[in-house]
């Protein structure tokens, strides 16, 4: 399930859902941060289902490496961001800065896993981080910020870990008898 990345585009899609959800308060924030926790845990479950133990099994050695320095890279920028965004006295551009970073990590990661869809989740993480920008230089208030980049972020990423379990329970659904299937 982590090794198809549905595990990271899941449990990272609720981290977004929680940031959008900030926009509100009580029992309305209670409701959408449940339904927020029961996508996670159905996606999960989905991808527990369709893809095999073995899909668990550690990269190539190069892949892993890789992976490692893109994430560092990327975890690094994040950090960086926040602290020039608090520095500037713009906390609430953290958000919309950081959606860019995570979108722009999607590239090369695409290169290194041969998985051109990884794109997808690229442009739309621009987008969103791009959206919650221009609603800042219009003057809207931070919880729009927050809700716009939490938002669509959260729905891309989801919808990219949907896409995923997809493709792997049509090839469960292609191969009769087989309960198996590889990462898509």
């Amino acid at each position: 399930m982590f090794k198809s990345g549905v595990g990271f585009l899941t449990l990272f899609g609720l981290g977004w859902w929680l940031l959008g959800t900030s926009a509100f308060e009580g029992l309305v924030r209670l409701i959408e941060v449940v339904v927020g926790c029961a996508v996670t845990v159905g996606l999960l479950l989905a991808a527990r289902r369709f893809f095999p133990s073995s899909a668990g099994e550690p990269f190539p050695a190069g892949q892993r490496r890789q992976f490692m320095r893109i994430n560092v890279l990327q975890w690094l920028l994040i950090i960086a961001t926040g602290v020039v965004c608090r520095y500037a006295g713009t906390p609430v551009l953290i958000p919309p800065l950081i959606a860019v970073v995570v979108g722009l990590h999607f590239l090369p990661l695409a290169a290194v896993f041969e998985e051109p869809r990884l794109r997808i989740p690229a442009a739309l993480l621009g987008a969103a981080g791009a959206t919650g920008v221009i609603v800042w230089l219009m003057n809207g208030p931070d919880e729009t910020v927050r809700l716009v980049v939490g938002l669509i972020s959260a729905l891309s990423l989801w919808g990219m870990a949907l896409w995923t379990i997809a493709g792997a329970a049509s090839a469960a659904g292609q191969a009769p008898g087989s309960e198996q299937a590889g990462s898509a």
